[in-house]
């Protein structure tokens, strides 16, 4: 339920969320969705109406897909960018090639660009109708208090003064780089000294302007700048504030005008958006719980821009959690389960937080030495390697995976199942978790009792032949899970709901990798099967 005043002084939920942009609004949507009562509270009236983040990836795109919001159904918010990021410098030289081309193993295309303002509208229509979802906006958190068994906010309404509490099994501090949440519970932030501000500029030209449809990094020591894609029917530049240059004298509509000009854009065939000076930093913090207390998103990591990667860690950070959270809250896992959430996505996180960093310190250089520098080694090795380098695949720091392959992304392929019609595994199974296996015998040894617990959890029995009562029986299409298990070795593997593995294994130790997720959730609900 929205609504912008609380009327009960007090109120309580499984899960209170502070912050309303596409993090929390995601976790509020998939523990709604999930059964759970959510109260999210946000200090803005409205909605952020211009855009922010303009990338994502494939397991962004998949993630989407998860809650009907797939891409090739939202045309309108984010399209796919099938080619090259091309770096140049001053000289119009080619220094590298990062191929964003292709699709990645989620299925969907390895990069989009999308309007932020639109997908946030889109999650609140998926929102509105969940009435165990309150949503409070022009109320600010203004304290925070915590029990073993709970923690409570103290918030306040801006307009009226109003005062209430709400009070939670947990607390999720979504709320942005200036976490209050994380400060209040105590949570270390490590900065790691990296301080650029850039303009950011978003246009949008007017119909029929022939614009080409471009992704690129200027290395011109002269003003380093980025121009991509902003989305349907958008395009945006980022411009490096000079060192003679102060932040006030840069973000004027008349300086972006001028810097827009040389693209042959200006009032006259385009409309300026958005322009706004960003200071791109990289932080992160240490810790990610304090008891009943969790934070995400750039509550949790700050990275530049340059890999866009960062909304997308914030939305992993979600899908971690709220599957995760839905366990512990329906009774079919221990609360140590939540432990591993901040310790898998804090590798995974900074992870990209210095990938993103390397990208800086090669693009906001202004020295005409070390610029030539750069030049000769980047081109040098693009010429040594003959093939452009692809995006980092990080996976998972330690928690809840076991073996080599755990805590990889698992893939996506088109699957059949009896007569129907081809369609994607998580729209056949209403999500990826899945324990999937060559043939149907390797699942005898796993108990009803698991199979249930499996299923409480998320995870359905898929099995690439049968026939078997056990599990349900597809025809991989394309080949893509027999081409993954060969090249994993293995003939099981088990997805979390997530989209990560936790492992895969021999046909023969199908059940054991069954039995040791469950023992690894401290699922209660399989004790008896185990004492057949």
């Amino acid at each position: 339920m929205h609504t912008k005043h609380a009327h009960s002084l007090r109120m309580t939920a499984d899960v209170a969320i502070v912050g309303f942009g596409p993090v929390g609004k995601l976790l509020a949507l998939q523990l709604g969705r999930a059964g759970h009562t959510v109260v999210v509270v946000d200090r803005n009236e409205a909605g952020y109406p211009l855009p922010r983040a303009v990338t994502h990836c494939s397991d962004f795109a998949r993630i989407l897909q998860s809650v009907g919001l797939a891409p090739d159904t939202i045309g309108h918010i984010t399209e796919p960018y099938d080619d090259m990021y091309t770096w140049r410098n001053a000289d119009g030289d080619t220094l590298v090639q990062v191929d964003w081309s292709g699709r990645g193993e989620s299925g969907w295309y390895n990069t989009y660009f999308f309007n932020q303002p639109d997908l946030e509208d889109a999650l609140d229509s998926l929102l509105a109708p969940l009435a165990n979802v309150r949503v409070m906006r022009g109320w600010e958190a203004t304290a925070l208090s915590q029990r073993p068994d709970e923690a409570t906010i103290m918030v306040r309404a801006n307009a009226t003064g109003e005062r209430a509490s709400v009070t939670a099994e947990w607390v999720v501090g979504a709320d942005g780089a200036n976490s209050r949440i994380r400060d209040w519970a105590g949570l270390d932030w490590h900065n790691d000294g990296y301080f650029f501000d850039w303009l950011v500029v978003d246009v949008k030209p007017i119909a029929g302007l022939d614009f080409p449809h471009v992704a690129s990094q200027n290395c011109d020591i002269r003003r380093p700048s980025t121009m991509v894609p902003g989305g349907p029917g958008r395009r945006r530049w980022e411009f490096m504030r000079l060192p003679h240059e102060n932040p006030e004298e840069l973000n004027r509509a008349e300086k972006a005008w001028e810097l827009l000009a040389p693209y042959g854009l200006g009032p006259d065939n385009a409309e300026l958006e958005r322009h706004s000076v960003y200071t791109f930093q990289a932080c992160w913090a240490t810790q990610w719980r304090n008891g009943r207390v969790l934070i995400a998103g750039d509550a949790a990591h700050l990275m530049p821009p340059f890999a866009g990667q960062g909304l997308g860690a914030g939305v992993r950070d979600a899908m971690n959690l709220a599957w995760k959270l839905h366990a512990v809250l329906g009774g079919h896992a221990d609360q140590s389960l939540i432990d591993t959430y901040g310790s898998e996505r804090l590798h995974h996180a900074v992870a990209f937080v210095k990938f993103s960093t390397s990208l800086g310190q090669v693009i906001c250089i202004t020295d005409p030495a070390e610029a030539a520098d750069r030049d000769a080694r980047m081109m040098a090795d693009r010429e040594r390697t003959g093939r452009p380098p692809a995006p980092p695949r990080p996976g998972l720091g330690d928690g809840l995976h076991v073996g080599h392959t755990g805590g990889i992304l698992a893939r996506q392929g088109r699957v059949r199942i009896a007569d129907g019609d081809p369609i994607l595994f998580d729209d056949a199974f209403s999500g990826p978790g899945a324990v999937i296996t060559r043939d149907a015998r390797a699942l005898a040894e796993v108990s009803e009792p698991e199979r249930n617990a499996l299923r409480a959890l998320g995870i359905d029995l898929v099995s690439l032949q049968g026939p078997t009562d056990v599990a349900t029986v597809i025809d991989d299409i394309d080949d893509t899970y027999a081409t993954w298990l060969d090249e994993l070795g293995a003939d099981t593997v088990l997805i979390r709901p997530d989209f990560h593995l936790y492992g895969s294994c021999a046909a023969a130790d199908t059940a054991g990798l069954v039995t040791g997720l469950l023992d690894r959730v401290g699922l209660r609900s399989v004790d008896s099967a185990r004492a057949r």
